[in-house]
């Protein structure tokens, strides 16, 4: 079994009505939402699909952003694609009771912020139980810091623990409408011919081989490298057309008195910052800065990581005593619409399509902006733009209750003859598609083996995503399809255990497992920025 799945055919010679440019969460709902409307379409990706932006955010599906920016409208568009995408994918994204802490420092009204959460919560609405409220305001007013009044308001919005694991599911919703996908696939430059573009020149990384493809429309959603595959193609622009917004997080340990319900408040500079509880860790961030550096060597500052640990100090001083490990940081960076002079702060999560007719490359649409929230509102923003109508509605999926979850999770174990626990673990990833996975599974106990010795997800989810969801790469699996190696206990060990047990299955040789390790170490270490900010991090803030 190969470990890269089916061969991909070559693309060389190919027609295609659509070619979308960009695997993030927005392209792959573009080619998607194309493909249902019958058109031949190609998504292609030059790295791992969600390996960017989608998988380098706040993880929160919320509207408050366009309500706060008086787009009230807007708003209502995302609140409403939010529930489908609740009721689609519940075991991905759950409603979750917030809480917003306004200090008497801080540069925002407390009775603004009560506008705001009152209007959103009446558009939004809300199921939290109000007894809820006070006991976690009680336990948030012992830990916050005592020489400050904060006001403590309440809400509801939607996590979504995983969107790579979204981008998954929607991938696989893609080919089944005929996408062709490709990831790991560099756009080179777009071909123009008589003031239109006409196809894509095209290397794979997989097989170090060019390629051309012509189409008859092409989207280019690469997010931050929007402006510099117009460059590349010499596509004359009147303007830029985005800003990047490079955003830094921390992810650190629980500490006594941490936040155990999603938290918006500012940092000790007044900005912006929300502490999320997220997979067993507290995810602290963002410091948002203009960046029009090269989008694939981004990294946060020494600087910006001191900062975000400063800020959790001054909040929760019991965090300043014990010290909470800081697991690694990391940054991403998304487009906007391009202003000159812009403040990252005002940067809204609206978007814009850009017809490129008038630079002399019709049928070429470059989307600028947007968020995880909205990509399916742009997909079909995206698709009217180029003529297709009334493109096919969402597939309705039929929502397992969490209340079916225990007998459920029992059904699982049974039929894949694994434990429990790794019977809840997978469907809390793979939702409906955890019985082929289990399938899988009942075939052999390598399959059935654990990742890693900290981990209940098995080996037969690895395989599953080299064969099914266009894993090329242990990255490609371990960081987006399968994503144990974020959580607080892998180690390079665990990945020397992950590979051995994978290899064992797919057929790695020694050379093959070896070369496997040594790439992933290599791009987990790149994008966590793990051994870095160790040894700054032990002496900040003091």
């Amino acid at each position: 079994m190969k470990a890269s799945g089916p061969t991909r055919p070559p693309l060389a010679g190919q027609h295609f009505q659509v070619a979308v440019i960009g695997g993030g969460l927005v392209g792959i709902a573009i080619a998607r939402e194309c493909a249902r409307a019958g058109k031949r379409t190609l998504l292609v990706e030059q790295n791992d699909f969600a390996s960017g932006a989608t998988s380098r955010s706040p993880r929160v599906f919320s509207a408050l952003p366009a309500l706060e920016g008086g787009n009230l409208g807007f708003a209502r568009e995302i609140l409403r694609e939010r529930d489908l995408l609740i009721r689609d994918f519940p075991h991905l994204l759950q409603r979750t009771h917030f809480m917003a802490a306004v200090g008497n420092n801080s540069p925002r009204s407390p009775l603004s912020v009560r506008t705001s959460l009152w209007l959103y919560r009446r558009i939004a609405g809300s199921s939290i139980d109000p007894a809820a409220f006070e006991l976690a305001h009680k336990k948030l007013e012992r830990s916050l810091d005592s020489t400050q009044s904060f006001a403590l308001l309440d809400y509801e919005d939607v996590v979504c623990d995983f969107p790579e694991r979204l981008a998954a599911e929607w991938l696989l919703e893609a080919a089944a409408a005929g996408v062709v996908i490709r990831n790991h696939l560099q756009v080179l430059a777009i071909d123009l011919a008589h003031n239109r573009a006409r196809g894509l020149l095209l290397r794979d990384w997989t097989t170090n081989t060019e390629e051309r493809i012509e189409s008859t429309h092409i989207i280019n959603a690469s997010g931050a490298w929007v402006d510099r595959l117009c460059q590349r193609s010499s596509i004359k622009l009147r303007k830029p057309l985005s800003t990047g917004i490079r955003s830094s997080y921390i992810v650190v340990s629980y500490f006594p008195g941490a936040p155990s319900t999603p938290l918006l408040t500012d940092g000790h500079d007044g900005r912006p910052l929300s502490i999320i509880p997220w997979n067993e860790q507290l995810l602290v961030g963002p410091i948002d800065t203009v960046d029009p550096s090269d989008p694939g060597r981004i990294a946060p500052t020494p600087t910006e990581i001191e900062s975000l640990q400063k800020s959790l100090f001054k909040l929760f001083p019991k965090a300043r005593t014990a010290r909470p490990e800081v697991r690694f940081a990391f940054s991403g960076i998304r487009s906007v619409p391009f202003a000159p002079g812009l403040n990252p702060a005002n940067a809204s999560g609206a978007h814009a399509l850009y017809d490129h007719e008038a630079d002399g490359a019709a049928r070429l649409i470059s989307v600028i902006g947007g968020s995880l929230a909205s990509a399916r509102i742009i997909a079909r923003d995206c698709a009217s733009k180029i003529g297709i109508r009334d493109s096919s509605a969402s597939l309705a999926k039929a929502a397992h209750a969490s209340a079916l979850l225990d007998q459920w999770a029992s059904e699982l174990a049974h039929a894949g003859s694994i434990s429990e626990d790794a019977a809840r673990s997978i469907l809390e990833w793979h939702g409906a598609r955890s019985e082929d996975i289990a399938r899988m599974a009942r075939s052999s106990m390598e399959l059935r083996t654990p990742l890693c010795q900290h981990t209940d997800h098995i080996v037969a989810e690895a395989v599953y995503a080299y064969t099914q969801e266009f894993a090329v790469t242990l990255g490609d699996v371990l960081l987006r399809r399968v994503p144990v190696a974020l959580g607080p206990c892998w180690s390079e060990s665990c990945s020397r255990e992950a590979v051995l047990r994978i290899g064992a299955v797919v057929g790695w040789n020694d050379q093959a497992a070896g070369a496997a390790l040594e790439s992933f170490e290599t791009e987990r270490t790149a994008f966590l920025q793990r051994s870095r900010t160790a040894v700054k991090l032990t002496t900040a803030a003091d």
